[in-house]
């Protein structure tokens, strides 16, 4: 190789691969993202959400917002997109999610930026790959945090023979306190809510612990659309887009970004949680399985627990546990089995903080 060749190929960027990080390594990630309106309607061409603060600006404004915010899925999927060329484009698959907190309000024009910290490193037992995780923050244009969570992503190895780091597994709180919950809602007057606009009037009161709700619906992924989508986030991950190498890979064909079927399963969850317009936070997620194009999403989702929000008497949060589930039907709420595994279709299982009024 002469030298023209070796500073070409060093203007290019492969993207980190599992030696490469360091724990306690800081990461900015490029490149800020201004979120306008055309980013919202792409949003819901490809999902359908239909919650209605999200959804008219008229309706935000009767219960005390300056407009409609930002979907609290999209924020995350514009923060997590930024930590992807760093983090992720070499991985293998993302894992979970845990400590998972909307921080505050997005509205369009802000404009975001990611961080993150390496808090753990582990090498798999093949030798091949190993486990990484990171704590990523996401913040506007004013320097405040809008979003906070931790995840882990396996990543593939560039040197097989590279020495193992000392592993390093944090220690993650299995769920986000309720009473740490709420930043991200401005202080709002209900007294304008329109519960037939909303579409249910099912309020926080309604649902009991051990209620399991059939959101009935199911959505088929399209490649374009999986694709389009990921592209929307401005997620480089390689196991999405590159069929001339995943069809010599695991599968044989592209993988489903992972953030697809969580925005399939909140969308679908409208029917049955309407007035859980907003998500508080995340206790935890688990993609179970790949998903690929041709896959039917259905969803079901169980209420795990019920809490009020600290100096708040307007809204309530309900512990949601939602399973997305492929090409099989949720009538018969499939789930766990006995021995604690995954029943056959489960991709996803989700456990999560909602708000609701009161």
């Amino acid at each position: 190789m002469n030298d023209k060749q070796s500073q070409e190929i060093d203007k290019s960027v492969t993207g980190n691969f599992f030696e490469d990080f360091k724990l306690g390594q800081e990461i900015v990630h490029a490149t800020p993202r201004t979120v306008t309106v055309g980013d919202v309607s792409l949003f819901t061409a490809l999902y359908g959400p239909r919650f209605a603060v999200q959804s008219s600006d008229a309706f935000a404004q009767r219960i005390g917002y300056p407009r409609s915010p930002i979907d609290d899925l999209l924020v995350f999927h514009i923060v997590i997109g930024k930590t992807v060329p760093d983090i992720s484009r070499n991985a293998i698959a993302n894992l979970g999610y845990a400590e998972f907190r909307f921080l505050a309000p997005v509205y369009p024009g802000d404009t975001l930026a990611s961080v993150s910290e390496v808090i753990g490193v582990k090498e798999n037992s093949n030798k091949k790959s190993g486990t990484v995780y990171v704590r990523s923050t996401g913040r506007n244009q004013r320097g405040q945090n809008v979003l906070s969570y931790a995840r882990w992503v396996m990543v593939n190895k560039r040197d097989l023979d590279s020495p193992a780091p000392a592993p390093v597994v944090p220690e993650l709180a299995s769920g986000v306190d309720p009473a740490t919950l709420g930043a991200a809602l401005p202080p709002l007057d209900l007294s304008g809510y329109d519960y037939a606009l909303a579409g249910s009037p099912k309020r926080w009161g309604d649902f009991a612990v051990g209620d399991k709700i059939d959101h009935i619906d199911g959505q088929t992924i399209e490649e374009a659309e999986h694709q389009l989508a990921t592209r929307l986030f401005q997620n480089t991950a390689r196991v999405h887009f590159n069929q001339h190498v995943e069809g010599k890979g695991r599968f044989g064909r592209r993988l489903v970004y992972g953030g697809h079927i969580i925005s399939i399963a909140r969308s679908l969850s409208f029917n049955g949680l309407a007035n859980a317009f907003h998500m508080l936070g995340l206790n935890g997620a688990r993609h179970v399985a790949p998903s690929f194009a041709g896959d039917t999403i259905y969803a079901w989702s169980e209420v795990l627990d019920k809490a009020e929000l600290p100096g708040r008497s307007d809204l309530g949060a309900l512990r949601l546990r939602s399973f997305a589930v492929k090409d099989r039907a949720c009538t018969d709420f499939p789930g766990l089995k006995t021995d604690g595994s995954h029943e056959n279709g489960v991709v996803l299982d989700m456990d999560y903080w909602v708000a609701l009024p009161r």
